[in-house]
């Protein structure tokens, strides 16, 4: 096994010696905007019914050139054809780089590395979606990837998950996590820094609530207690915030990103999206243009009958969690929790509906779910460990800062474990300041 030589960082929340991308100017990490991949898939796919031929060729047209991924047979995956042909369950890879695709405006960024690197899963039913977010210092073993010149790299058998961008490009991500999971990863996608300044431009903001004020002078980011709508640099810069929000560690701004991811959603299914064509085509040409996508994913027809699965899923169906984690001995990096990942890839390979009974995870804070049927609430301030009144705040554990309320799980979910970390689209959280 080839092994590449990995920086040691400390753990998460001591004042020397943080994690990479601590300082302004360098490598800052795009984590977890791949977060957007329930609704970013939704939104591409629905542009296909609702905007006129001309319109859909300019979406199209507008992506980047397609990516051939190979599958553990070794066989590189076709396209489907056809508006009927994606039946059963079926799964989605979205990776986030942080490279700022030759953008001057984000600097000399040096490496092209994964930083986000999420999986949707979507049931046979079509009813229910699992977004799983994989933390980007995850130590894992990397199969054999193809060179793109016929050739294969070596296989490594512990590395970081987010330099198999950098190693073997979206192919070797996706058969990294074919490996970790178990799961065939048919369709895949990269997007870069300026996608999501645009799709949050083109909904016209995201709402976001801050249990308290967050100033991360990182990322140029400085926001006070309540409730925002932020969109551009700003939503940016609330995604990439590590500092500012939870315990500082990677694993509390995955967490917090659960709040724009969830509020996200909920706005891109709000009437006044759908219902809006011009946003609707905004949104799709957004992501489009900041995307690379598999060869399987770049047909249309692929992505209209992606959304005639999604389209009736319920927000309360739609949950996101973090892969279960632990930190090494040094602190350097994490390692998958035997027990919390075996629960979660098993309920997934079965394609059972999950439910997250360990809370929202360090980042963020349980402020109540939001209706469906009438606009989101506005929450009640608060420097406190809950953002409002209800539901009533339980105890934090030990791997977790936040203070949420148990759900009870529905009688056709899998309860996952304490340590599976997450949210549903429908519930309404609040970010946690550091520190707090």
């Amino acid at each position: 096994m080839t092994e590449l030589r990995r920086p040691r960082h400390s753990r998460p929340g001591k004042p020397k010696g943080i994690a990479r991308h601590g300082r302004l100017g360098r490598r800052h990490p795009f984590a977890a905007i791949g977060k957007i991949v329930a609704g970013l898939a939704i939104v591409a796919s629905v542009s296909a019914f609702s905007l006129a031929g001309m319109a859909v060729g300019d979406v199209v047209q507008s992506t980047k050139p397609s990516v051939d991924l190979v599958d553990q047979s070794g066989h590189t995956e076709t396209k489907q054809e056809g508006i009927d042909a994606i039946k059963g369950s079926f799964n989605v890879l979205l990776a986030g780089s942080d490279s700022g695709d030759g953008n001057p405006a984000y600097g000399d960024r040096g490496e092209n590395l994964n930083d986000v690197t999420m999986l949707m899963h979507v049931s046979a039913d079509h009813q229910h979606v699992t977004v799983v977010s994989f933390p980007r210092d995850m130590l894992v073993p990397i199969p054999s990837c193809p060179n793109g010149k016929g050739g294969y790299y070596s296989a490594m058998s512990s590395q970081k998950i987010n330099v198999t961008l950098s190693y073997g490009g979206l192919a070797c991500t996706v058969l990294t996590v074919e490996q970790l999971t178990g799961l065939s990863i048919p369709y895949a996608a990269l997007i870069q820094f300026d996608g999501v300044i645009q799709m949050s431009d083109a909904v016209g903001g995201v709402p976001v609530c801050l249990a308290g004020a967050i100033d991360d002078p990182y990322v140029g980011l400085k926001l006070s207690a309540g409730e925002h709508v932020i969109k551009g640099a700003q939503a940016l810069a609330f995604l990439r915030t590590r500092h500012g929000v939870g315990d500082g560690s990677d694993l509390g701004r995955i967490s917090n990103q659960q709040v724009f991811l969830s509020s996200l959603v909920r706005t891109i299914r709000s009437a006044d999206t759908l219902g809006n064509p011009l946003k609707v085509y905004a949104l799709a040409k957004a992501a489009a243009s900041n995307m690379q996508l598999s060869t399987s994913l770049s047909n249309i027809k692929t992505m209209a009958s992606m959304a005639v699965a999604l389209r009736n899923a319920d927000l309360s169906n739609i949950v996101f969690v973090q892969y279960p984690t632990d930190y090494v001995d040094d602190g350097s990096a994490v390692e998958p929790d035997e027990a919390g990942a075996t629960a979660l890839m098993s309920a997934l390979q079965k394609d059972e509906a999950v439910q997250v009974t360990g809370g929202t995870g360090v980042g963020s804070v349980a402020g109540g779910a939001a209706s469906k049927s009438s606009s989101t609430p506005t929450p009640t301030a608060t420097s406190s460990a809950s953002a409002s009144a209800s539901p009533t705040p339980s105890s934090s554990s030990s791997r977790s800062s936040s203070a949420t309320s148990t759900p009870t799980p529905s009688s056709s979910a899998v309860a996952l474990p304490s340590q599976v970390h997450g949210q549903s689209a429908d519930e309404y959280t609040c970010s946690k300041p550091f520190g707090d």
